[in-house]
């Protein structure tokens, strides 16, 4: 099997989740809610405004006294924080010498001693780089409290976990099961260079072309992919393609596979069966800018919890729904 791009676990830190900064002790430089922009921090050469130098993160003044700073993030939604990624691009000179995050479970808006589990001791931070590191407490947290040590600027604080799939009762309600507000995420994709897989799960209308996901331009008889796997496995009533702002690079054409795997499985697996999972949609010409609805018999009958996503031969699409009924 080819390489493949593993499918990031969900960012529970992205603001389209639900996810703010509601607290900080300080952002005289750059402004705290840059910390949770979902997109790549940027630079802008000799940019300055009344504080100092443009700054794409959370940057906060020169500390004269003893002590540090910290923000307090709101998770999107509430879930198991498995993985974090503390980015201090192009932040060099200038960024924070150590770093610690804690987590709570709070259904209000907590404060500075609202019982705080320490989750990743104080680590070394280097400039102009991304901070992985894994978390071994694995209880549910709606917040998590970055400090930073004694002050300094961060780029971004990315939060990767599983969204809390909480047992709801959803009737007969026609729910869109492939929205990262409902526990979806991407399993993988072949190629993202323009646009990364995850937009796609997003909740509302694509903001501009690079709220999508895009592949490069193939060169031969090849096609893109992407696997998404459902928060709540459920049968499929409608099936929305929406290539809108993808105009010059929209794909010519689609198809949808889908299966139900019960068990837990490795992204590796999954891709590796993929291709010879069920035909959910045969393959249909698309149109630029526009938003493609698709239904049938098939998709009515089958209990599904993955969808793989095939476009011709590569290009552009803004949002994948799935509209369907949850079941058990």
């Amino acid at each position: 099997m080819k390489k493949f791009i593993n499918g990031k676990m969900m960012n529970l830190a992205e603001p389209r989740l639900g996810s703010k900064v509601i607290f900080k002790t300080d952002d005289f430089f750059a402004s705290a809610n840059r910390i949770i922009n979902p997109n790549p921090p940027i630079f802008k050469e000799g940019i300055f405004d009344k504080h100092g130098k443009w700054m794409d993160g959370w940057e906060t003044r020169r500390r004269r006294r003893k002590g540090f700073d910290y923000l307090i993030i709101k998770l999107g939604k509430p879930g198991k924080i498995f993985n974090v990624d503390i980015d201090t691009t192009h932040f060099s000179g200038n960024q924070p010498t150590y770093a610690s995050l804690e987590a709570c479970y709070n259904n209000k808006k907590p404060n500075n001693k609202s019982g705080w589990t320490k989750i990743l001791n104080k680590k070394k931070l280097g400039p102009n780089k991304n901070h992985n590191f894994n978390i071994k407490n694995k209880s549910i947290f709606t917040h998590v409290k970055l400090n930073i040590y004694p002050d300094g600027g961060v780029a971004r604080l990315r939060v990767y976990g599983e969204v809390e799939v909480k047992k709801i009762n959803f009737g007969n309600k026609i729910i869109n099961l492939s929205s990262m507000l409902n526990g979806a995420s991407i399993v993988g994709c072949n190629n993202e260079h323009f646009g990364r897989a995850e937009n796609i799960l997003a909740p509302g209308k694509g903001k501009n072309m690079g709220d999508g996901w895009e592949t490069r331009r193939s060169r031969g008889k090849n096609f893109d992919w992407l696997i998404i796997k459902f928060g709540h496995p459920g049968t499929i009533n409608k099936i929305e393609i929406d290539t809108h702002h993808f105009k010059g690079n929209y794909p010519d054409r689609c198809s949808v596979q889908a299966t139900y795997i019960p068990k837990k499985m490795s992204n590796y697996s999954i891709v590796k069966k993929s291709n010879k999972w069920k035909s959910l949609l045969n393959k249909v010409k698309l149109y630029a800018n526009k938003k493609h609805s698709f239904n049938n018999k098939t998709m009515q009958k089958n209990k599904i919890n993955l969808i793989r996503i095939n476009i011709y031969p590569d290009g552009g699409i803004s949002r994948i729904r799935a509209f369907g009924k949850v079941m058990k």
